[in-house]
């Protein structure tokens, strides 16, 4: 009986610590986006604020003025625009939201007694019976969720307001030294492989740029028409729910919907059923309009990606990394495709240069 030959696989020792290194970077790599994911976000914000932004920076630039006071002008208008906006609608969001509050314990009270809009939920379903069980079983943070303390939320108020200065100086200087970067980062290439680099990093910001302009346009529509139909219905809380409006609105798909039950819920309890009706009619028409005009127009142009594909981002966005994954994924998968595509266009180049037969062929000619 013949021996099967044994096989000696040998490494060298350079293949071996190369594979080490590069499972060590990997790693190093994973762990620092675990434990500085909060700053890793803060940074991907701005650069989507400053890719936004850049258009109106080289408008300035195009007429002569210098980068410096061009991104000074533009963060400053943007900021100010914020301010006017704000003054504009907190005074009366707080009202209402304060109106609202002060109205609640009187809609509890009808829900409970079986009166108003929604009384046929007690009467015909016993639903506060029902909630009343559900809190002596799980109490009152088990079914409302509301169990962290008062420093937790003190805790976060203070690192939003943080985030939010950190995401404004960070924008201001990705739009100072943005452009002087990238060019820094691009001249580092080889000759022969600049020019494909730069029509990505060109593909790039203008998927980035045109989605983030193109989204924040398609939620101010949103949330202006949502208000006018609220004020028109006779709502007392239609600036607050058109700002709750065009925020959700700013998630791709899940986010129109979401913010339509919540806006309707509202209306039903305040206004009744007819009004509510009136309502969820208008948010089933606005959206058609805005998923098959609106996005397909924004999507189509600037990032090129098809409705499955926009789908398929968005859940993977979302199951990564929450509302901000599913805020981030169109034009990260935007980005993506305008690098595979690069990279095909250059592969398909060189198989035109030199075909696959040529490298045989080659010897039979010199013959």
């Amino acid at each position: 009986m013949a021996v099967p030959e044994e096989r000696v696989v040998s490494f060298r020792p350079r293949t071996i610590l190369v594979v080490l290194g590069v499972t060590l970077l990997v790693f190093v790599v994973l762990a620092l986006v675990y434990f500085a994911f909060r700053v890793i976000t803060w940074i991907l914000i701005a650069a989507f604020l400053a890719a936004a932004l850049n258009p109106a920076v080289e408008f300035f630039e195009r007429r002569g003025v210098g980068r410096g006071l061009s991104s000074g002008i533009v963060f400053l208008v943007a900021l100010l625009s914020i301010c006017g906006l704000g003054f504009l609608l907190i005074p009366p969001l707080v009202d209402q939201v304060r109106e609202f509050i002060d109205a609640l314990p009187a809609i509890v009270a009808d829900l409970t007694a079986g009166r108003g809009p929604l009384g046929f939920l007690e009467r015909d379903y016993q639903v506060v019976e029902r909630l009343r069980e559900a809190i002596d079983k799980a109490g009152t943070g088990g079914v409302t969720g509301l169990t962290g303390p008062a420093v937790e939320i003190l805790t976060r108020i203070l690192t939003g307001v943080v985030g939010a200065l950190t995401i404004a100086f960070l924008t201001f200087f990705m739009l100072l030294e943005g452009p002087h970067t990238v060019d820094h980062l691009l001249g580092l290439l080889p000759e022969h492989v600049r020019p494909r680099w730069e029509r990505v990093s060109g593909n790039i910001y203008r998927t980035i740029g045109g989605y983030v302009s193109g989204n924040l346009l398609i939620s101010l529509i949103a949330g202006v028409v949502t208000t006018i139909v609220l004020l028109a219905v006779g709502s007392s809380y239609a600036i607050a729910l058109g700002l709750v409006v065009a925020v959700l609105d700013l998630i791709p798909l899940a986010g129109a919907t979401l913010a339509a039950v919540i806006v309707s819920a509202v209306i039903f309890v305040e206004q009744g059923v007819l009004r509510g009706i009136i309502v969820v009619v208008f948010f089933v028409l606005y959206q058609q309009l805005e998923n098959h005009v609106l996005q397909p127009v924004i999507y189509g142009r600037t990032v090129q990606l098809s409705p499955l594909a926009v789908l398929v981002a968005v859940l993977i966005g979302a199951e990564l990394a929450g509302v901000l994954g599913a805020l981030m994924a169109i034009p990260v998968a935007g980005s993506i495709q305008a690098i595979v595509r690069e990279l095909l266009l250059a592969h398909r180049e060189r198989l035109i240069e030199t075909p696959p037969g040529a490298a045989l062929a080659a010897p039979n000619d010199s013959s």
